[in-house]
């Protein structure tokens, strides 16, 4: 697989220098390339409780981009999902402890509590008071002896880091992390594992399936369950996790472990608020890239019981960017339309003729949602087919509400719903198009003037015309060739639409930003899904 790195050996080392350099001078590494990566505060003055954390690379922004004020003192950096070494984490101590001591805070793993745990030793054995702290939050496995450390981690730094920052001692801090471990639950969901850098890639999670709890390594979890959409994902995180949760208020943070888009995360916050533990969650963290897994495509959701100090803590200012604050998780606040923009609805009205036509028109695209797409990724982003079909389902719900019986009405009540509906150029000329249809209508226009009036608006309009490889170039024969029947309008239809693939070089539409080696051979969706109508039509 493809990745934006020069080397396996070099991947940490270039990476901890990229961030420094837009750190703004508030960071620093020590000078122990490659095997000690330790970045550490520029403006720490040793007077306050340090605190280090870190562990392997590939979690990021945990835990380089933590370290700032308000959060952690220093991170040490291992290989890629492997534990800094014991003279690496020994430096990172050195470095930034002073009198007041340093707090280890450390996520269960074998070679982390035994580096961390070493190098903890032989700090003390200098004289410095050093404390450690093992965040074991994820639920997904009870069966395990030591459950593992994950994003409940950020807990941990954040209510640590606020109290050191205010001047709390070592042993007050120390006790205020456990506290938050103890309480502090986890558990994660993907749709694929995720791409060690210079190995090939695992393909363990199956087609239609999602892995549910499993590490930040990319370990198996669970089972593998079937995945049918965010809701349930949701779901079955919030089950998991809800018998690990008492009564009184909870801070989720909402984890993206490393490909997930944000859409997909607002998607999640949305389906955790509807969930089984929605009403729990008074505040968030997140959505946001927090402890990743390199590029794995899941989420993971994090739990922490909390008292009024806990959320002061975890509200307080930090310098660190990566850090995306608590917020409260509430209601969706919303607010009536401007004057002018309410929608306007007509008077139903029945008939049955029109209706069945309105009907077979929206499922025929419909039908072809697919195919369009299909077309559209070769010459376009692959959404014209999803495009119109939307429509069409907006369009056939509100069939009951349409003023049928009246075609001057009818034609302005399908512009306003597609128009409020139907997104992108689409929705607005056809929403033209139907608009102008209805004015051409109340003029005394028959049914076939009335949709080419609608056709030279739009063409009016949108600056596109025959030959401009748009859909235009199926509809206008079509209508010109609907006096004729819809036998003869599907067959100009038809040679419009086939007459794009030969068009090398698009006028109008998105297509018009495309090579012409882009183009040809395709034709238009657009073109196709008007060629496709009249040809379901002329059945």
């Amino acid at each position: 697989m493809k990745q934006f790195m020069n080397s396996r050996e070099s991947l940490v080392t270039e990476a901890i220098d990229g961030l420094l350099r837009t750190g703004a001078g508030k960071l620093a590494r020590l000078d122990g390339y490659p095997h000690i990566r330790v970045l550490i505060r520029t403006d720490w003055d040793r007077s306050k409780v340090a605190l280090v954390s870190g562990g392997g690379s590939g979690h990021e922004p945990s835990h380089a981009g933590f370290v700032g004020q308000g959060m952690l003192t220093a991170a040490v950096c291992g290989d890629v999902f492997a534990s800094p070494s014991v003279d690496a984490v020994l430096a990172g101590i050195l470095a930034v402890t002073g009198k007041a001591g340093c707090l280890l805070i450390v996520k269960n793993y074998t070679g982390d509590r035994l580096n961390f745990g070493l190098a903890a030793e032989r700090a003390r054995a200098f004289g410095l008071k050093v404390s450690m702290v093992i965040v074991d939050d994820d639920v997904a496995l009870p069966d395990l002896p030591q459950a593992r450390g994950v994003a409940g981690t950020l807990f941990v730094h954040k209510i640590a880091g606020a109290m050191a920052e205010s001047g709390a001692d070592l042993d007050t801090i120390t006790a205020a992390a456990q506290t938050v471990i103890k309480g502090a639950v986890s558990i994660g969901m993907s749709l694929d594992t995720c791409t060690v850098p210079g190995s090939p890639k695992e393909d363990r999670i199956g087609a239609g399936k999602a892995e549910l709890g499993l590490g930040i390594h990319g370990e198996a979890g669970i089972e593998q369950v079937d995945f049918s959409g965010a809701r349930s994902a949701m779901q079955m995180v919030a089950g998991k996790l809800l018998p690990h949760t008492g009564p009184g208020d909870h801070v989720a943070l909402l984890n993206n472990l490393g490909s997930t888009t944000p859409l997909e995360m607002s998607v999640l916050a949305e389906e955790l608020a509807r969930s089984a533990l929605g009403a729990r969650v008074k505040w968030m963290i997140g959505p946001a890239p927090l402890m990743t897994s390199l590029d794995m495509h899941g989420f993971s959701v994090s739990l922490l019981p909390v008292d009024h100090a806990q959320v002061t803590s975890l509200a307080a200012p930090v310098a660190p960017h990566a850090w995306p604050g608590l917020s409260p998780f509430g209601p969706v606040a919303v607010r009536p339309l401007p004057d002018g923009l309410a929608p306007i609805q007509p008077v139903p009205s029945a008939h049955p003729a029109r209706r069945a036509l309105i009907e077979r028109c929206c499922k025929a695209l419909i039908a072809v949602e697919s195919d369009l797409n299909a077309l559209d990724a070769k010459s376009g982003d692959g959404d014209t087919g999803s495009t119109l079909a939307g429509a069409a389902r907006a369009l056939l719900a509100a069939l009951d509400r349409l003023p049928l019986a009246d075609p001057t009405q009818l034609y302005r009540a399908i512009g306003m719903e597609l128009s409020q509906t139907m997104g992108g150029s689409s929705g607005v000329l056809l929403a033209i198009f139907f608009a102008a249809a209805g004015d051409a209508s109340a003029s005394g226009k028959t049914w076939i003037g009335a949709l080419t009036a609608g056709l030279d608006r739009v063409m009016q309009v949108g600056g596109a015309a025959p030959g401009h490889r748009t859909m235009i170039d199926a509809l206008a024969p079509a209508l010109a060739a609907l006096p004729q029947g819809l036998a003869a309008a599907a067959r100009a239809a038809r040679e419009g639409a086939n007459a794009t693939a030969q068009m090398t070089r698009a006028k109008a539409g998105r297509a018009s930003y495309l090579a012409a080696d882009k183009l040809k051979g395709h034709n238009d969706p657009g073109a196709e899904g008007v060629a496709r109508l009249f040809e379901d039509l002329a059945k």
